[in-house]
């Protein structure tokens, strides 16, 4: 079979597409012939070495997946030949990647498909979506009725953030960069959109808050390798919650007086690091969103395997030196 793999840390360039032997399932896992892949930050700095994790050699890239069941393990329960799953997490901690042709996965990993859900879709919001409803709902306890900011609301996670807060009833606010984008936003379900580089950014956020009738936003979901937690908490109303999940070597000045004084909290979480139990109840909670047409993951643009490289390149361009030439995932279609 064909896959996409790394045998030293590097720039994309160390990416090879080779002939692998099919792999047999594990008794807990499961066969998947892909349907489709998709490319987040998190692979960029595993390939280049700037996460530190363990890796086989050869190691396949990539976390997500979508595709069909072809073989299950012995002691695998849940999934049978013929289902079609989706799920993340793969790569991390010893585990082999996604961008190939077949796969095996645990089947703790995986989620079912919904009915009419695409495998391009599936594996475009699969990272994305168990990110943004974990830092929503496990850590931000978002509730019906609170406001909610996030910046880039075209962009993988923002997307997936604004879509979910406003199917849980939320009030969200958030920012794009270009007349297109912010009209996306709102189709996404922002109650409103901000361009990011107006001069007057700031202003125009406070001007809605206080037509809202709100002292300030309950949940500040951040998505920014370079927060500004000083803007961030003069923003914010008493006893909210501001959610990290991004910027390794950020070193943001701290305002300690206005965040302890306003009773406010930060949480910081990495998806990764969530228990296959938990990335499971986010599964099934997306599952019943997109069944109910209130969760459509964004694809920006889909590619071969034999482009993975250039894949990663497109990814590094817009996460570390802010193109902006990318709306929605990167996905692989073998």
């Amino acid at each position: 079979m064909k896959a996409a793999v790394f045998t030293k840390t590097g720039p994309p360039n160390v990416i090879e597409v080779v002939d692998l032997p099919t792999p047999e399932p594990g008794e807990c896992e499961v066969r998947i012939e892909l349907g489709a892949a998709s490319v987040n930050p998190i692979d960029t700095y595993i390939r280049s070495g700037a996460v530190p994790l363990p890796v086989q050699n050869p190691q396949i890239i990539g976390c997500d997946f979508a595709g069909t069941v072809t073989k299950v393990g012995s002691a695998v329960e849940r999934f049978r030949p013929g289902d079609r799953v989706w799920g993340s997490n793969q790569t991390f901690f010893g585990r082999q990647g996604t961008f190939a042709e077949q796969i095996v996965v645990d089947e703790q990993w995986c989620n079912a498909t919904p009915e009419g859900e695409t495998d391009t879709e599936a594996a475009a919001g699969a990272l994305v979506g168990i990110t943004a409803h974990l830092g929503l709902h496990r850590t931000g306890q978002l509730q019906p009725g609170d406001s909610v900011f996030v910046n880039g609301g075209t962009g993988g996670v923002g997307s997936s953030v604004v879509q979910l807060a406003k199917a849980t009833g939320a009030v969200v606010a958030t920012t794009a960069g270009s007349p297109e984008k912010l009209e996306r936003c709102r189709d996404l379900g922002a109650d409103i959109a901000f361009d990011y580089r107006s001069h007057d950014l700031d202003e125009q956020i406070r001007a809605f808050l206080e037509q809202s009738e709100r002292s300030g936003f309950d949940l500040w979901y951040e998505t920014l390798r370079q927060p500004t937690l000083e803007r961030t908490i003069g923003m914010m109303a008493e006893g909210g919650r501001i959610i990290l999940m991004a910027g390794r070597d950020a070193r943001p000045e701290f305002p300690l007086g206005s965040f302890y004084t306003q009773d406010l909290s930060i949480r910081g979480f990495a998806m990764f690091k969530a228990s296959a139990d938990e990335q499971r109840v986010c599964g099934e909670a997306i599952n019943r969103l997109y069944e109910a047409g209130s969760w459509k993951p964004q694809i920006g643009t889909t590619m071969s395997l034999a482009e993975a490289a250039e894949a990663h390149r497109l990814q590094e361009a817009n996460t570390l030196e802010n193109e902006g030439t990318l709306s929605g995932k990167i996905v692989i279609v073998p």
